[in-house]
């Protein structure tokens, strides 16, 4: 048999686990994986490792922002950074504007969405209303077409729902088969935190974080679990950053809720300290939940590491620094709390989590698989997704394991004029990228047009 590509001489790893093996591609699908396979195009990846193309399920793209404020990645920015980093997925979500009902805000994304992503795209929804057409029409009508999960805010003022509310789009994913996911800290409390903050002249960005703090994410968590227990659904708990919200989603668990949590680069490298710089600088790392400190750090890594977390995502939230229309926002210096919130991050989750976890013995390749990509499948229903098996899409990225490299804005692919790791050292480097049998990144370089292509998603399998 002579595939359309094969590739061979590469360390797979598979759910199955580790193994050298060729993989035989014909039709933008795996149709074989063994030894001595024959095809039109061979790819010899001898000293690299074949891993499962990663799956970015927590990005923000093109998303209305306020007044003035543009994010600095379109999508064919964000799918070109998200391909160079060693993804062939990226999940963004769907924010309705004012006055746009949740099914005109999906059209919008289509549309901008079309012909020019290098990587597939799935949308998940924001409900940030929950009057009946959206609870009646929008939401079962979506779930429908397959996009299969949303997203509810219990902060931020114009997007948080009350509890009650939230209760009642739990009801509907219940009835749906969708999943929730919550992005979970206490907007009282931080408003609380910020007026005193700003009536005691505490208004440079490290006070975003401080006004931010840990009890303020483990109490709204506390309380998300607790909501998806009384509604009788699963919750997917994004971007955690400490261990006391960890804690509340173990605990959780051991009543036997059924919780998924999800965790981001910016809480096992970065710190608060980081946003404590000399003028504006600080406005950089400013993104919610804020980073903490190396303990939570610590206790993040230890999740990560006994399996507590199911996925690791980037919140990839992009603003450009020195721009009126970005972190420079009219009245940022006044106050942190006009710093547009969000950081860069698609094209260095995978070397920054392969890097500190795999190169340093903290996670197995397997692991690295699961966290980054084929978990991200099963959770959101990406049927043909997330692993190296017979059937599956070829979506591969090889990996050159031993390649150390500074992460620096220059060498960047995305829409943003800074990165907040500039100038870590990471060992481990996607060098290709191949999305459905079609390679769109090599040594650095995008190399095709727009192959990516929007996927529906079938019933996540938590929710059956």
């Amino acid at each position: 048999m002579t595939h359309d590509l094969v590739i061979t001489g590469a360390r797979v790893v598979s759910p199955g686990g580790v193994a050298a093996c060729d993989i035989g591609i014909t039709g933008g699908r795996i149709v074989t994986l063994g030894t001595g396979l024959t095809g039109a195009e061979v790819i010899d990846a001898t000293g690299l490792i074949a891993m499962p193309g990663g799956i970015d399920s927590h990005v923000h793209i093109a998303q209305p922002s306020g007044p003035g404020v543009e994010m600095a990645d379109d999508f064919a920015s964000a799918t070109r950074s998200a391909a160079c980093g060693g993804n062939t997925t990226v999940m963004p979500f769907c924010l309705p504007e004012d006055g746009q009902s949740l099914r005109e805000a999906v059209t919008a994304y289509h549309a901008r969405a079309e012909g020019c992503c290098l990587t597939d795209v799935s949308f998940h929804l924001i409900v940030k209303s929950a009057d009946p057409v959206t609870l009646g029409q929008d939401l079962p009508a979506l779930i429908a077409q397959g996009l299969t999960s949303f997203k509810v805010f219990m902060t931020y003022q114009g997007m948080r729902l009350s509890d009650g509310e939230i209760l009642q789009v739990m009801d509907v994913a219940r009835e749906q088969g969708a999943l929730t996911m919550v992005h979970a800290e206490n907007e009282e409390a931080i408003e609380f935190l910020r007026d005193k903050a700003e009536r005691d002249g505490r208004i440079a960005p490290v006070h975003h974080a401080r006004t931010r703090p840990v009890p303020v994410e483990r109490e709204a968590t506390h309380r998300a679990t607790t909501l998806a227990e009384v509604a009788g659904v699963p919750v997917m708990i994004v971007h955690v950053s400490n261990g006391a919200a960890l804690d509340e989603i173990e605990r959780a668990r051991g009543r036997g809720v059924r919780v998924l949590a999800e965790t981001c680069p910016q809480y096992i490298t970065l710190t608060a300290d980081d946003l404590d710089k000399a003028g504006f600088e600080g406005a950089k790392w400013v993104c919610s939940p804020p980073p903490r400190d190396t303990g939570e750090q610590a206790a993040i890594w230890a999740g990560l590491e006994r399996g507590a977390f199911d996925v690791f995502s980037s919140d990839h939230c992009p603003f450009r620094f020195a721009d009126p229309a970005g972190k420079d926002a009219p009245g940022a210096r006044a106050s942190f709390r006009n710093i547009p919130n969000g950081i860069p991050g698609v094209e260095t989750r995978l070397p920054i989590l392969f890097s500190e976890g795999v190169s340093k013995g903290r996670l197995s390749l397997e692991t690295f698989a699961r966290l980054t990509a084929t978990n991200h499948a099963r959770i959101y229903g990406l049927e043909h997704k997330g692993a190296i098996m017979i059937g599956m899409d070829a979506d591969i990225v090889l990996w050159d394991p031993t390649l150390t490299r500074r992460i620096s804005q220059s060498d960047l692919h995305h829409g943003a004029d800074y990165t907040p790791w500039e100038g870590f050292e990471v060992t481990g480097w996607p060098v290709r990228t191949i999305l459905r049998g079609h390679t769109v990144m090599e040594n650095g370089t995008p190399v095709d047009t727009a192959p990516g292509r929007h996927v529906a998603r079938i019933r996540p399998e938590i929710t059956a």
